[in-house]
């Protein structure tokens, strides 16, 4: 598998770091620096033979200036994946790196919803394909402010490409799963996104004109009427309340839930007349309360609304695997600042995520 995914790197040294990085990504406990995955490629016979130091260097190189593509490596892993685990569902997973310095790629002091505050960091999307029995990172963005994209000096410490301009995570996700149906020949699945911290209606407006079906969470504010409208809705939804049983990933445990549907009609408040007919998936997670308290839009058919709901909650699939696999992977640990080398840092990731998740390789003891 790991020969396979590599395949597309043009040359054979390429080839042999690249399989040298993530055997050290696999077999380094803990902070997976340059020199440590440097000296974990030359203790298993990876390398090429050098010393430490020159074993060092050429893993620098290999990742932070080597010219290979990180969209060959990362379709051939989705693909890989999707043929070993059957994912149901595209999930969309901000990532929020925290950075001490000002001079990695994106890095800037910038509110972060789910800190709540202030924080030094970049701020990127992964698309992650996912199933009951696992998930994996397979895409990246990284969200750049428009410091790193219109200010001279930032472009030029990062080797930006001149194409890539300022993105927000939510048109970063987007951008990938565009780049995922047409370029990739993946079959398309559901989206799971939380849109809580945001406008949803465009998203939505451009997930349905690419023809992706989705089931994204929201606040109550997006959920439709107030005032005397509410009533109607919340009666609507009771109408086709019921019990569904699904698994939390979260805590390994099956837990039952009482969701309901109601079709609504949510309004683009950018575009004026712009409407889109969806259905609103309610969950009443507190026991005890006459209202649901957990909301998302889906396009997809509500016909069973227990269905819908198991896909939505394939998130907690991606926050756990994230957790105990991609963390302890070295998902945070990049120390270069160039654009290049943090999408080669996180398609070697993604690549030793897929092994170990798929059982080729074993955590270290």
């Amino acid at each position: 598998m790991l020969r396979r995914t590599l395949a597309s790197l043009p040359r054979a040294d390429q080839r042999r770091w690249g399989e040298a990085y993530v055997r050290g990504l696999l077999s380094v406990e803990g902070k997976k620096t340059m020199r440590a995955l440097a000296g974990a490629g030359s203790a298993g016979g990876s390398g090429s033979g050098n010393g430490g130091g020159s074993a060092e260097q050429s893993l620098y190189q290999f990742i932070s200036k080597s010219p290979w593509g990180s969209a060959p490596v990362r379709a051939e892993v989705a693909r890989l994946f999707d043929e070993r685990a059957q994912a149901r569902a595209w999930v969309v997973r901000p990532l929020v790196i925290t950075k001490e310095g000002r001079h990695s790629v994106g890095v800037q002091r910038q509110f972060v919803p789910q800190y709540g505050r202030v924080v030094n960091c970049q701020r990127a999307s992964g698309i992650w394909l996912a199933s009951d029995r696992a998930s994996c990172p397979v895409d990246w963005r990284i969200a750049l402010p428009a410091c790193w994209s219109e200010e001279a000096g930032p472009r030029e410490r990062a080797a930006k490409p001149d194409g890539v301009g300022a993105c927000p995570p939510e048109r970063c996700a987007i951008g990938s799963l565009a780049e995922m149906t047409e370029g990739w020949g993946l079959r398309a699945r559901p989206v799971v996104m939380d849109l809580r911290d945001c406008d949803p209606y465009g998203v939505c407006a451009q997930l349905t004109a690419r023809q992706l079906s989705f089931v994204v969470r929201v606040g109550a504010a997006a959920t439709g009427p107030r005032g005397a409208g509410r009533p109607g809705l919340l009666t609507a939804l009771n109408g086709r309340r019921m019990p569904v049983e699904w698994f939390d990933h979260a805590t390994g445990t099956l837990r039952a839930t009482s969701v309901g549907v109601a079709q609504v009609v949510p309004r683009d408040r950018r575009a004026s007349g712009r409407t889109q007919e969806l259905t609103l998936l309610a969950a009443w997670t507190t026991a005890g309360r006459a209202e649901p308290d957990a909301f998302w839009l889906t396009n997809v058919d509500p016909s069973q609304p227990g269905a819908l709901f198991r896909i939505a909650m394939l998130g907690r699939r991606v926050e756990r695997d994230l957790a105990e696999v991609a963390q302890p992977l070295g998902l945070r640990d990049f120390e270069g600042r160039s654009f290049r080398g943090w999408h080669h840092h996180m398609t070697m990731v993604s690549l030793a995520h897929a092994l170990r998740v798929l059982g080729v390789a074993r955590p270290p003891r």
